[in-house]
């Protein structure tokens, strides 16, 4: 389920991102604004393609596309950003206690990778290169942490309160430069689209493959996959907004599988003895346990509520 509402809010972001550029041409041409359900609409065909990658390491040619993509969009983007900013003065170095629910489940959303993990770590030619000091893992959070932080800190300086649920939106769609960063971002989320879509349909292929006869496995699973991103475009269609859609799949599916469930697991698995001095693996868990239940409680009302007014 975690990975399922991903998968919507990739489906509106590639939506949100297209529709930005097409909506400014037609405008600029005299018609009318295109309503957001019909460009998500419009993207069905190229996620059914994608989504019938049954392999992960066919999927690595996508994600190099989609990072040279973002490598592309980033350098764009903080052009935009370092060009015009607001007074530092002027800004509040703190948002309002009301909106940190909001803030820690798009974090949460933000970082969470977890369900990639295992299939990516087991499909490695040398697994014990993937965790550890440094290690795969933890070089690449380092970076996407980076990145993140650079963003958020030149955008907020740039825009202030008017910055958005994604930068992008900020930009000014009528510069062909802007135009340009908005469709490489929404042509990176398309092609990592099957990645996302990779653990939802394994771990459903997984309990109902061996009851499936072989020589009707393949066309099962095809069904089986145009059935899930039928019913992604469906909850998409329901929620189209993309900030306060981000907060509710951070703070209940994300905060639950990232953060919740692998400190109870440890916890349980070290109890016997193995919580090192002065059981700091428990406090820690602790730690954790007790935000993600804050994150999770307060993300869920901030973010439903959220929906509610737009709604």
């Amino acid at each position: 389920m975690t990975y399922f509402s991903a998968g919507c809010v990739y489906i509106v972001f590639i939506a949100t991102s297209i529709g930005e550029v097409a909506n400014h041409y037609i405008v600029e041409d005299g018609g009318a604004k295109i309503e957001i359900r019909i460009y998500i609409l419009m993207v069905i065909v190229p996620l059914l393609i994608i989504g019938q990658i049954k392999e992960l390491k066919y999927l690595v040619p996508f994600s190099a596309i989609a990072n040279l993509c973002l490598i592309v969009s980033f350098a764009i983007t903080l052009y935009y950003l370092l060009k015009k900013r607001e007074p530092i003065e002027s800004l509040d170095y703190m948002g309002e206690i009301n909106t940190l629910p909001l803030f820690f489940s798009t974090v949460i959303f933000a970082m969470e990778g977890i369900g990639v993990v295992m299939p990516v770590e087991n499909s490695m030619k040398k697994p014990q290169h993937f965790l550890g000091c440094p290690g795969v893992l933890n070089c690449a959070m380092l970076i996407v942490i980076i990145l993140y932080t650079i963003i958020g800190f030149f955008g907020y300086w740039c825009y202030g309160h008017e910055v958005k649920g994604s930068i992008t939106e900020n930009l000014p769609v009528g510069e062909e430069l802007a135009q340009t960063v908005k469709i490489l971002i929404g042509l990176s989320i398309l092609f990592t689209f099957g990645l996302q879509f990779y653990v939802p349909t394994s771990l459903l292929w997984g309990k109902i493959g061996d009851k499936v006869p072989k020589h009707r496995q393949n066309l099962v699973q095809i069904a089986m996959r145009i059935v899930i991103i039928f019913l992604m475009l469906g909850l998409a269609l329901a929620v189209p907004d993309l900030e306060p859609f981000i907060g509710l799949v951070g703070a209940v599916f994300f905060s639950i599988l990232g953060l919740t469930v692998p400190s109870v697991v440890e916890t349980v698995h070290r109890w016997n003895g193995r919580l090192g001095k002065l059981n700091w693996i428990f406090w820690k868990n602790l730690v954790l346990f007790i935000f993600s239940m804050f994150a999770l409680i307060t993300g869920s009302i901030t973010s439903i509520e959220k929906i509610i007014e737009l709604y």
